[in-house]
């Protein structure tokens, strides 16, 4: 049989093409190599950035007690809730859009970029003299602010390039003090708490493997303790980040996983937004099981372990019960099942577990619950009910001091956190926060302070690499960065037992330290606490916030409800878009023009032979496309974005076999 050649033109043509094929695909390699190269030197800058700032709140910390730090002080701060800023202006929607005032046309909130403005959570009243501890807090940070204020002015020039705006940049404190710039008004007084968001705990604590293990016995419906106890979890829950694996466990008689998962699963917005949903609806019944319980936290970590999908750090299992032991093995039984399954975690897989303990009310167990946590190198932790002043949500809090307590030692000192991206609550755009946690280092252990954080908009990203923001091969870049780095936790007898003194008090300690002076952990005051100012606001002469646009006073025809702008992206650029089009058309042609020539011959005899097969690209499990407009946003107290959810993406694969961790 003679096969028939291909035609002259095409024999003479074909090389041609191909070496023009192969061009292209080399310089789209270097393309995408170049890309990532720019993308890379933004975050490696920011890093760098945020622990530059890291390094001035270092040193504000240790001129606190100077006689300026104290005079300088009274009358220089500007409260985010009552004072008039000093330069305040009216910006334009693209600077930024806080909905509550407008959609940033025509009205929009004032801000001001040449000074911070200082932010204290709800547990300080307005009206009353904060504590001690915030306003010394308040007096050495505010030393900072002439860092802020040149760093901001640094960026604008930096992100000019890339036609977007500097964000934010702030210090959180671990008592609760925030000091922010752009200043910006709140709303409402106290409401934003950063104590309890993403960025903040993420850099105090570290990749973790976390398992919650909830009461859902009858007694439960007590003094509204499933409902604390369902607020505490969603509250941890909605603090993780996807460097973090966690599970849920809610036990009565028996013990389950909540959610139908088996293992831990990644804390991706999807995942989390589907456990918070299951544990708005456990319903409290039947006995109490602790030994069910724990054995069912273990399986779920030694089943992730196993699969190779845990986050290979850090592991708290955090237990929260109402009762005593009704049903299962007994209190030595349930005892000894923890010590041996912690010791298995530790000479079969070389990992710690932590355990912390929560007693929910005054007939709650104290003796199984603190022998536990002392005898792992807990905490335990008795929290009354919410009509005795109990905060369960504030109890729980002990995990990540603990583990910040441990990132502080040597080997540590360069740790960063990133965060899954977020919409902004201002503007409706789409961002992330690079954050880094701050130590007094001339104290041994080293005194955790807080962290400070830097956001970022993901336009700049969006546009050098040609992806969306939500899209999972961006979400796979932020988990490689954020399980870069596994900090060690090694805390001595005394540093724990400071550590339970603080949560709870003498009783919580576990008698391992004679010693009563936990300095490196307790903060000391400084010896002039009693100068400090009594007054630490500039004016309290803000009349309103909402704005005319253009203008530096408030306005009072400005609409007072929220707004729904869309999630923004910059992928769309006219000048991207052009390029992308215009290379995707000449392929196009050329792919065209080889299949025409090749199927017009291939159609006088067919090749039984061919076979094309497309194999799709595994991406992390548990991600996906959804974006969660109040996942981690910085400034809590401004209504969320309501734009739709993107579609999931059709090529995603879980594959809770491979690490991806």
């Amino acid at each position: 049989m003679t096969i028939k050649p291909f035609p002259r033109f095409l024999r003479t043509g074909m090389p041609l093409i191909l070496a023009s094929g192969s061009l292209q695909l080399l310089a789209n390699a270097t393309s995408i190599t170049d890309k990532e190269s720019e993308v890379e030197s933004i975050f490696l800058k920011l890093e760098s950035d945020a622990r530059a700032f890291r390094d001035e709140i270092m040193q504000a910390y240790g001129a606190r007690c100077e006689a300026n730090t104290v005079e300088e002080c009274y009358q220089g701060n500007f409260k985010d809730c009552d004072s008039k800023f000093p330069n305040q202006v009216c910006p334009r929607a693209e600077e930024l859009v806080v909905p509550n005032c407008g959609d940033g046309v025509s009205c929009n909130a004032l801000w001001d970029k040449t000074v911070s403005k200082v932010s204290i959570p709800g547990l300080w009243k307005p009206g009353e003299a904060p504590s001690d501890s915030i306003t010394e807090t308040v007096c050495y940070s505010r030393l900072a602010e002439p860092f802020m204020v040149e760093k901001y002015k640094a960026d604008e020039e930096y992100w000019d390039q890339y036609d977007v705006r500097p964000s934010s940049s702030y210090f959180g404190a671990h008592d609760g003090l925030f000091r922010m710039i752009p200043a910006v008004h709140q709303d409402v007084c106290g409401a934003y708490d950063h104590r309890r968001r993403p960025w903040f705990v993420a850099a105090s604590s570290g990749p973790k493997d976390v398992v919650l293990v909830l009461d859902v016995s009858s007694s439960m419906e007590d003094y509204y303790r499933m409902e604390n106890a369902q607020d505490a979890a969603i509250t941890v829950i909605e603090t993780l980040t996807v460097a973090d694996r966690f599970a849920v466990i809610a036990f009565s008689s028996e013990a389950s996983q909540v959610g139908g998962y088996t293992g831990l699963i990644r804390a991706t917005t999807e995942n989390t937004n589907h456990l918070v949903e299951a544990i708005k609806q456990l319903i409290p019944q039947g006995g109490t099981n602790f030994g069910s319980a724990f054995a069912n936290a273990f399986d779920a970590l030694d089943q992730t372990i196993e699969n190779e999908a845990t986050s290979g750090c850090n592991i708290a299992i955090l237990f929260m019960t109402d009762g005593q032991i009704t049903q299962g093995p007994g209190a030595d039984e349930v005892t000894s099942l923890v010590n041996e399954r912690t010791e298995q975690l530790a000479s079969n897989y070389v990992r710690k577990a932590t355990i912390f303990t929560y007693s929910l009310g005054k007939d709650a167990d104290h003796n199984v619950t603190k022998a536990i946590a002392c005898s792992t190198g807990g905490i335990w932790t008795l929290v009354p009910d919410i009509y005795d002043d109990g905060d369960l949500i504030s109890a729980m809090s002990a995990y990540y001091k603990l583990f910040a307590l441990g990132l502080g030692v040597e080997g540590n000192e360069d740790f960063v956190a990133w965060v899954e991206p977020y919409v902004f609550a201002t503007g409706g755009m789409m961002g992330t926060t690079v954050s880094v946690p701050v130590y007094d280092r001339n104290v041994t252990p080293y005194l955790f302070l807080g962290v400070v954080g830097i956001d970022i908009f993901m336009s700049a990203i969006e546009r050098i690499l040609g992806e969306e923001a939500t899209s999972s091969t961006m979400l796979k870049r932020f988990v490689a960065r954020s399980t870069a780095s596994c900090p060690k936790i090694e805390l001595s007898a005394c540093e724990l037992d400071a550590l339970r003194f603080i949560s709870g008090g003498e009783d919580a300690t576990c008698g391992f330290c004679n010693s009563t002076n936990y300095a490196g952990i307790v903060p000391q005051p400084c010896p002039s606490q009693s100068d400090l100012p009594n007054d630490l606001w500039d004016n309290s002469d803000r009349k309103g916030y909402c704005c005319e646009v253009g203008q530096n006073v408030p306005y009072d025809s400005c609409p007072s409800k929220p707004g729904t702008p869309s999630v923004k992206s910059s992928v769309e650029k006219p000048g991207n878009s052009a390029l992308i089009i215009g290379i995707s058309v000449s392929a196009a042609v050329i792919v065209v023009l080889i299949m025409g020539l090749f199927l017009s011959h291939k159609l006088k005899k067919p090749n039984p032979m061919v076979n094309v097969s497309v194999t799709a690209v595994p991406v992390p499990e548990g991600d996906s496309n959804i974006v969660n407009p109040s996942k981690n946003a910085s400034m809590e107290q401004y209504p969320r974005a309501s734009a739709p959810p993107p579609p999931f993406n059709p090529q995603f694969v879980v594959q809770e076999s491979v690490r991806d961790s």
